[in-house]
Order: structure tokens, then C-alpha cells, then sequence
């Protein structure tokens, strides 16, 4: 045995040997398989490293994995064409792999079903051989992010429980959901009918459209994908991407981790309501509660609501669930019925996220659909209610002069961005799990068509509602209720109130608020933690070992920085959270995205990628909003929102000038990253002079791309993929 390994390692040094070989074809294979019947398939990258090719008939040119990152990298990928090998150890400048005599010995011992082929470590004693010949029972195998029946990656025993490598979504239906389940979450039950109340109702769609066509769509198209091509989550895209505004991918990231912070305490309110409703009788529907106080009035019919009155679902929020201080310089207590909730909507998060997207991706499955179905009931409902026709008219009919000030546009700007996930890094990191060649173009028009509609049926059914309540309160449409970020919790609780079964309502309702907006925490969350993962993936391995500690340690983070939302004055806080964090950073945040892969990394390097992954160059449409129109209406969006600054506030109450300062140190964590890092990017790059270093801080790193040595994801356009594999 060892005679014969010596024999063969000594053929290995020889490069002049050429196999052509013409067709994979499974029964040919069969005959000519030099070992065991049943060996699987050993090859080697030049590296040594193991590396596996999903198919003939759709996978990338075996390659050294370490030539370069990006797509190519340990990805299901595009038709290959020829291998040209060179000998094992040897360094060569082109972009080709070359395995020894030895490794041609195994090229028949792959998968018989005549598609799929596993490449393992070439046997270098007799020990190896005899294992490849008689192979032990293999351990259990992660199947869940391929499609494989045979020949899968050996995992050694200890290390199983890593994430050796990025998984794939098991079907294209869990990637559409998770994009549709972020989409139509809180940005749109929540954000949604609050921010066009606050703008003026009409007044706020015509820019909120406008801003969808020109930023929305084409830049949900650039993110999923640069997300797809580099298989990275926004802080490692853009670095690939250009290297100079990788501070763009980590302000996403800060932003996301602080809205995970918030986003929760809506989920907390959500299961206060969800199990409130259980009672004989819904407790906001009356002004007999020990909560109430005097001002409390039920509204009737053409009765005009008295000044300084509240309605019991106001009292409910603002006295009983909240138990609202008189300002942020007022702390109180904490609250610990809405801690108990909070505790509980980070468990449900947990573990929907702790095996990242094989768990998640299934519990998708019902908090998305399901909210669409109670959704159109509800919408139902509200169009029967006397006075919906007002509200609709509010939300239908714009007031032409809101729409020369900045606020409205602002507002849609940011209730697109959120509500979508653009420049949040939630489209960058559900792409990033998908395969090579998947078609999002498809995914982006899905995705836009559904939110929009989405949008419109809930703000049909608020408003139809807010409609109803003006005519019980005998006053306008826009004088009926506060904009504070509790609008849906006092307008959708009095709706319900006056139906028959209310508590039956009320639990759907709520149970349906809950699923959408574990939708949009288990996006927020997880872009945090690819990212964590993209960055430190060493540090992860050998610290917390397990991928389900990095999870837990996040969503522990996040509930504790959480915790100040839900004392007496969080409401105050939320407030001001949600305005610097969430609002006024996004244009800044998507005007530098937006640059730096447009203009920086090239619309033509783009163009050509989206083609190496669907087939097709983006239409001239995509390319103009790319280049001009969407940096032009972002930038404008800016400077409109830095003139015509205005303090937060909650309804009557006026920050003082510390809270403001505050929310200034809030939105710098995420404003700062982007000229801080660039500043270190520069100062780190090669080169004798500022110019010199500036170049090579916005060239492209690690970028695989066609024709590019040590890169093989993609065939030439001009030349056809070979049916032929060529082994020196």
C-alpha cells in the first residue's frame, strides 16, 4: 500500500499530464471509478482547503477558495467552464486550478446520480486511503441550507456546532417572505399611519410615492444585489464594495442595534394588550377603572369632545400601561408588568433567531401570512363605521401648501427606509443568503408592490377609523387625537371596543400586531448579528463557540439598553429615540450608500455583476436613479431636514435642552461612522501621497468580477461557457 502512495506522489510532480474530459456523465462515471464503488469524490483546492461544487449545471469553476472573497466563495454558483491545473504548491498567475496524478485517480468516485460532486482532501497516507476506500459512518449532517442528496461536507465531531460556512435560505418562498414579513411590519402598522397622520394625511403620500420610484425601488434592487454578490451583510458588502464608506455598513448596523432596543418595547405594549384582552370585558372601554380620573369621557354622537378630556383609551395607554411621568427630567419607576413583556418578546425573538435563518425562516411562515388575512378583516370592518368616508377623505385629499415644507418629505423618506429596510442593512443581509444565480429583480418588484399596497390598506382602515372617531367627537379629522407614537394603541383599541365580541377582536388584533412586529425585530436583530459574525468570525469561534451564545448575548444586550424605554418617562425617550436615530439619519446614511456603490465601486461594475447573476444588465431606468436622481433627491432631503430643524416633541411637551443634546449623541453614533472610519481607511492605505491614498481607498477589495486573476465566478460574455475540463 505505502509503495503505491510513494508511486503516485512521485507522478504528482509532473505537470505534462492532460485529461480532457468531455461530458460529466453519470453511467460513464460508474464504469470508471478507480476505487470503491461507493467513495465519494476527494479533490483539493491549490490551498488544501475543502471545497465543494453544488452541481454541473450550476456551479462556478472549481477554484482555490482563498483567491478571493465575494460570491464565489463556498457558494452554489454559475456553469462552470474549463479547469486548467497546475501542480500542487505551485504558484501561478492565472486564475485556473491544477490538481496532482493523485487527485485524477478520484474524479470517478462522486455522487452516481450524475449532478453532484463532493471535493475532499486528497489521501497523503495509507491510513486516508484505507478511509476513503472503507469510509467510517459519517456524523450528522446539516442539509437544511442545500438541496443535496449525497456526497455532503464532513464536519468533525467538535466543531459541529460552528457555522463554517454561510447557509442558503431552503427555498426561494423563505427569502420572499422574510423580505415581505420585514416590509409589512411595524414601518407599516405602526410608522405608517402615525408619520401621515403627523404629515397631514394627503399631503404625505404624493412625496411618500414619489420617493418609492425614485430611491425606494432602485435602491432595494442595489442592495439585494450587492448582498447577494459579495454573500455578506452590509458591513463586509461595503467594505468589499469600497472600502472608503465601509462606515456606511457599520452606521446600519449602530442603527438597527438601537432600534432593536425600541422596536421591542412595541412588542412589549403588543402583549400587554394581547393578554389584557382576555378579560370579560376589554378594560379600555369604559371610565370606571381605578385609572381613570375625572377628565375621562366616552365619546358620543354629536357631542363635541371638552378641552382637556381624554377618551379611556387614552387614559388606558397613558395612566395604566404606561403610567406616564410629567417629562423625561422625571424618571419614576419601572414598570414591571411591560419589563415581564419585554423579557418575554426577547425570549420569542431568541428563539426564532438562535439557529439564524433555519429557525427564523420557518416561523415566517405564520407571522407573515397570517397578519395579511386579519389585515383585509379589519379593513372590512372600518369601511362600515359611520364617518369613514372623512377619514379617507384626510388621507386621499392632499393640503397643496404642507407639500412646499420639508417635514412631509422627510417623513416618507423615512417611513420608506424604514419600512422596506433600506439602508438599514436588512435587504444587504437576507441577499446574502441567497444562491448565486437567484433572479431579484423578480423578489425587488415583489417586495415593492407589497409594501405599498400594504401601506394603503392599513392607512384605508386607520383612518376609516380616526374617521368614526371624529364624528362620535363632533371634530376634524386632524384635531382628533395627539401624533404621539401610541396612535395605533389608543385609535384600534376604541375601534374595537364598539364591535360585538371585542375581546375576541382585541386578541386577534394584537396577536396579529404581535406577528408583525417579530417580523421586523428578527430582521433588525439579525443583521446585527451576521454582521458580528462577517467581522469577527475568529474571535466567535474561539470565545463563544456556539452560535446560539452570539445570539443570546445580543438579544441580552439589546433588552437591557431596552429596559429605560419602559420606566414612566420612557415614553419620553422612545420618543426621542425614534426621531434621532431612526428619522434624521437615514437620508445621511442612504446618500453615502447610495455613492459609494453608484459612483465609487461604478454603475457599469454593478451592471455588469447584476448580468455575471440573472442574465440580464439592469435597465437604464435602475442606472439613472443610481447615478443622479436618487443621490440628488437624498441630498436635497438633507439639507431641507438640517434648514428646517424642529425639536421633538410629545404633543405639548417641549424637550428641554439637555434631551435635545442627548438625541444629537444619539444620532452621531451612526452620522460619525461614516467620516470616521474613511479617515482611517485613508490613513491605512498604501500610497505616498493624500490622492495616491484616497485611490486605493475606494478601489474594490476582494472583489471577484470576470477576467479578473484568481477569480472564476462568472464565463465571459463573449465567450460561451466549454463543455469541456481541461486537467494539466
Amino acid at each position: 500500500m505505502s509503495k503505491d502512495v510513494e508511486d503516485i506522489s512521485e507522478e504528482a510532480t509532473s505537470p505534462t499530464l492532460a485529461v480532457h474530459v468531455d461530458h460529466y456523465d453519470g453511467s460513464d462515471l460508474e464504469n470508471s471509478k478507480l476505487l470503491y464503488l461507493q467513495s465519494p469524490t476527494p479533490t483539493v483546492t491549490p490551498s488544501g482547503q475543502m471545497r465543494k461544487v453544488k452541481s454541473f449545471t450550476d456551479t462556478h469553476r472549481i477554484r482555490d477558495v482563498n483567491a478571493a472573497s465575494g460570491a464565489a466563495s463556498a457558494r452554489s454558483l454559475r456553469p462552470y467552464e474549463h479547469v486548467i491545473a497546475y501542480p500542487d504548491g505551485s504558484e501561478s498567475s492565472t486564475n485556473h486550478y491544477a490538481p496532482s496524478v493523485r487527485s485524477l485517480a478520484s474524479i470517478g468516485m462522486g455522487c452516481t446520480d450524475g449532478r453532484k460532486m463532493v471535493i475532499r482532501r486528497v489521501p497523503t497516507s495509507p491510513t486516508e486511503l484505507f478511509h476513503l476506500v472503507r469510509p467510517p459512518t459519517p456524523p450528522d449532517e446539516d442539509t437544511a441550507s442545500h438541496d443535496s442528496d449525497c456526497g455532503e461536507e464532513e464536519e468533525d465531531a467538535e466543531t459541529v456546532h460552528l457555522k463554517p460556512r454561510r447557509p442558503f435560505w431552503a427555498n426561494k418562498m423563505q427569502f420572499v417572505l422574510a423580505c415581505v414579513g420585514y416590509s409589512v411590519g411595524l414601518g407599516n402598522v405602526w410608522r405608517f399611519p402615525y408619520l401621515c397622520y403627523k404629515s397631514g394625511g394627503g399631503a404625505f403620500l404624493i412625496p411618500y410615492f414619489i420617493i418609492l420610484l425614485v430611491c425606494g425601488v432602485p435602491m432595494l434592487f442595489m442592495e439585494l444585489a450587492i448582498g447577494q454578490y459579495t454573500a455578506h451583510g452590509p458591513i463586509g458588502a461595503l467594505s468589499q464594495i469600497c472600502p472608503l464608506l465601509k462606515g456606511a455598513g457599520l452606521a446600519s448596523v449602530v442603527i438597527s442595534f438601537l432600534m432593536s432596543t425600541y422596536y421591542a418595547v412595541i412588542i412589549a405594549w403588543a402583549i400587554y394588550y394581547f393578554f389584557t384582552s382576555f378579560k370579560s370585558e376589554v378594560p379600555w372601554a369604559t371610565c370606571s377603572n381605578r385609572w381613570n380620573t375625572p377628565s375621562c369621557w366616552i365619546p358620543n354622537h354629536n357631542i363635541t369632545k371638552p378641552n382637556g378630556s381624554q377618551t379611556p383609551t387614552e387614559q388606558f395607554f397613558e395612566k395604566k400601561v404606561l403610567s406616564m411621568s410629567d417629562g423625561i427630567e422625571f424618571p419614576g419607576g419601572m414598570r414591571w408588568e411591560l419589563a415581564a413583556c419585554l423579557v418575554c418578546a426577547w425570549l420569542l425573538v431568541y428563539f426564532a433567531l438562535w439557529k439564524s435563518i433555519k429557525s427564523s425562516a420557518k416561523v415566517r411562515y405564520i407571522t407573515t401570512t397570517l397578519p395579511f388575512l386579519l389585515i383585509i378583516v379589519f379593513l372590512g370592518r372600518s369601511l362600515t363605521l359611520d364617518g369613514a368616508d372623512e377619514g379617507l377623505r384626510f388621507f386621499f385629499k392632499p393640503d397643496w401648501e404642507l407639500l412646499k415644507q420639508s417635514r412631509p418629505w422627510v417623513n416618507a423618506a423615512s417611513q420608506i427606509f424604514n419600512s422596506i429596510g433600506i439602508a438599514f442593512g436588512s435587504m444587504i443581509m437576507f441577499a446574502s443568503y441567497n444562491r448565486f444565480d437567484n433572479n431579484f429583480l423578480h423578489d425587488t418588484l415583489a417586495v415593492s408592490l407589497i409594501n405599498a399596497v400594504t401601506s394603503l390598506i392599513v392607512g384605508i382602515f386607520t383612518f376609516a377609523t380616526i374617521g368614526n372617531i371624529a364624528t362620535e367627537q363632533n371634530t376634524s379629522v386632524k384635531d382628533v387625537i395627539a401624533d404621539s407614537p401610541g396612535l395605533l394603541f389608543v385609535v384600534y383599541p376604541q375601534a374595537i371596543a364598539k364591535m360585538p365580541a371585542s375581546q375576541l377582536w382585541a386578541v386577534l388584533f394584537f396577536f396579529m400586531f404581535l406577528c408583525l412586529g417579530l417580523n421586523s425585530q428578527f430582521a433588525i436583530v439579525e443583521v446585527v448579528v451576521t454582521s458580528i459574525q462577517d467581522g469577527f468570525p475568529d474571535m466567535i469561534r474561539r470565545k463563544l463557540v456556539y452560535h446560539e451564545l452570539l445570539v443570546l448575548l445580543v438579544c441580552g444586550i439589546s433588552m437591557v439598553f431596552g429596559l429605560p424605554h419602559i420606566i414612566q418617562s420612557g415614553i419620553y425617550l422612545f420618543q426621542l429615540m425614534d426621531y434621532y436615530a431612526a428619522s434624521l439619519t437615514i437620508t445621511y446614511l442612504a446618500f453615502f450608500e447610495v455613492v459609494g456603490i453608484a459612483w465609487f465601486y461604478g454603475v457599469e461594475k454593478l451592471s455588469r455583476n447584476i448580468k455575471q447573476m440573472t442574465g440580464q444588465r439592469p435597465s437604464l431606468y435602475f442606472r439613472f436613479c443610481w447615478l443622479i436622481a436618487a443621490p440628488a433627491l437624498l441630498l436635497a432631503l438633507w439639507v431641507a431636514s438640517l434648514v428646517d430643524y424642529t425639536p421633538p416633541s410629545y404633543r405639548q411637551y417641549q424637550y428641554p435642552l439637555w434631551a435635545q443634546f442627548l438625541g444629537w449623541i444619539i444620532a452621531s453614533l451612526s452620522l460619525l461612522c461614516i467620516p470616521g472610519y474613511a479617515l482611517v481607511v485613508i490613513v491605512r492605505s498604501p500610497g505616498k501621497s493624500i490622492r495616491e491614498k484616497v485611490r486605493n481607498a475606494i478601489r474594490p477589495t476582494f472583489m471577484c468580477d470576470c477576467g479578473v486573476n484568481g477569480c472564476d465566478i462568472c464565463c465571459s460574455e463573449s465567450e460561451p461557457p466549454d463543455d469541456k475540463a481541461t486537467i494539466n
